[in-house]
Formats: structure tokens, sequence, C-alpha cells
């Protein structure tokens, strides 16, 4: 049986609603949030928490968050390289509206809408990383089998494939407006930075799986990598990097190939990463 259909299936038995009308987006978050393990998953707006507009309309907001980051890593590592602080906070805020997007794609067959107005998170009170996340929209995009799909907020679209696009250009939307606010304010290129994003895409697809905790789930979740980057759609700058490889015990194991660099080897003790695009043949 394929498990993506299976999963689309369970999501839309569980989503059904007496009156024979499918759910709202919010009882899909609710029932993602509990399979997920990356901070909670909401549709408020708490306070204190960010809202990704905000950001994106005023980019000195990423400058105190790189402050801040950086008063952690020389609490921490003694030091805060400039380059290391951009990187953190660049693949930081793209996680959210990639992990968010992978995670309802994942378990309920559906894509939220990931414009920065519609998404919020709230970072760590020691290590300023998000911990929380919210969508705050109610449309949401789904196959014709959806339960829900006779919803007002629903947008039907023909099959996986059809689904798998619109997720894939709601992420690059968002991410070409992040490029846009950012690339001004540090030494990073606008290559590096869309190579950033194509590592979060990629990497929240992948963990979106891996978090199910067996090699199944792990399995769908590069099944749904493959789909979504099944190859390089500009200005992203590659597919799924995703490889099979065996190890010591005889055991097929994932792993996937960087595009951008953390820049965490310039700090103290810390070499390249094993995947980096620095030392990894391309």
């Amino acid at each position: 049986m394929n498990p993506q259909r299976s999963r689309a299936g369970r999501a839309a038995h569980e989503a059904r609603g007496a009156g024979g009308v499918g759910d709202d987006l919010a009882s899909s978050l609710l029932r993602a949030g509990r399979r997920q393990e990356r901070g909670e998953l909401r549709t408020d707006f708490p306070s204190g928490w960010s809202r990704c507009a905000e950001l994106l309309e005023r980019p000195e907001l990423f400058t105190d968050w790189r402050t801040r980051l950086s008063d952690w890593l020389i609490a921490t590592h003694g030091v805060a390289p400039e380059r290391t602080a951009a990187s953190y906070v660049m693949s930081w805020y793209l996680h959210v509206p990639a992990y968010v997007g992978a995670l309802l794609l994942h378990h309920e067959r559906r894509v939220p809408s990931l414009k920065p107005e519609h998404l919020a998170f709230n970072l760590g009170d020691d290590r300023p990383h998000p911990v929380g996340m919210a969508v705050l929209g109610k449309a949401f995009y789904c196959l014709p089998t959806d339960p829900g799909s006779a919803r007002q907020e629903a947008t039907v679209v023909r099959d996986e494939r059809a689904l798998a696009a619109t997720l894939r250009a709601q992420f690059t939307a968002h991410a070409a407006r992040f490029v846009r606010a950012y690339a001004p304010g540090t030494r990073l290129g606008r290559r590096m930075l869309w190579a950033a994003a194509t590592d979060a895409l990629d990497n929240s697809l992948w963990w979106a799986g891996r978090q199910g905790g067996t090699p199944e789930a792990e399995g769908a979740g590069v099944a749904d990598a493959a789909l979504v980057l099944d190859a390089r759609y500009h200005p992203l700058t590659s597919a799924s990097t995703m490889q099979a490889t065996v190890d010591a015990e005889g055991h097929r194991t994932w792993e996937r190939r960087r595009e951008s660099c953390c820049f965490s080897y310039l700090l103290p003790d810390e070499a390249e990463c094993g995947e980096c695009p620095r030392i990894c043949r391309r």
C-alpha cells in the first residue's frame, strides 16, 4: 500500500465530522502538533511572539535577533563570528515556513497558507531559536478526497503532485521575501540564502517523517522530499539531496548533502560538518 495514500486516508477518516463536512485547519494543526517534537504548534498569536511579516517589514529586528544570538554564542563559546550568527538566524527563520508546511503535508495532506502575515514564532529564553510556531490563517489546500474539501476556506487541487507544487510555491514565495529583507544586512550572498532555503525545505520534509520513529515513517518523509523537490526549481539550488546509505551493521540509513554552510567551524574546537558543501563533492 502506498504509505502516502494510507496517511491521507487515515487523516480523512479522523477528520470526518458528524455532519458529513470535514474539520478545519485548526483541527489539522492540533493533530499534527501532537506528532511533532520541535516545540508547540498554535493557531493564536500570544504576547511576546514574532509575526514573520513584521520581521520582513522591519529588517532591524533581524539585527536584534543576531545580537541576542551573538550574546549566547559568546557565553557558550567565547566568540561570536559574524557569519556564524548570520547563518544561524538565516536557517532558523527559514525553518519556520518550511517545517509548518512539511508537517501539514506529511500528516494531513494539507498545505496551509505560508504567507509571512499568516505565520508567527517564539524564541527560546536561552538559546534564541524558534521553540513555538503559529499558523494564523484558516485557508488550506487539500486533495479531492479530503473530507474538508467542501469547506469555504479549502482550495482543492487535483492530486498529490499538485499539492506538492503548492507547498513548494508557497514556501518559495515566502523565502523570496526573506532573501530581499535579509541579504542587505549580512555578508551572506543571495546564492547562500537560497541554498539555505533549499536545505530548510528538504530537511523539514525528511524530519517530519523521521519524527515518527520508525524506518517506514522516515521513508515516507524521504518520499515527501522527493515529491516536493523532484527537480531543481529555480531559485532553489537543487532537487532533494536525500540519499540511502548502508551503515557498518548493514542497515539502510538516510543522509542528505547540505547546500548551505552554517559556519559553525568558525567556533572554537569545531570542524566542518560532514555534509558541508565546503568539503563535499557535488
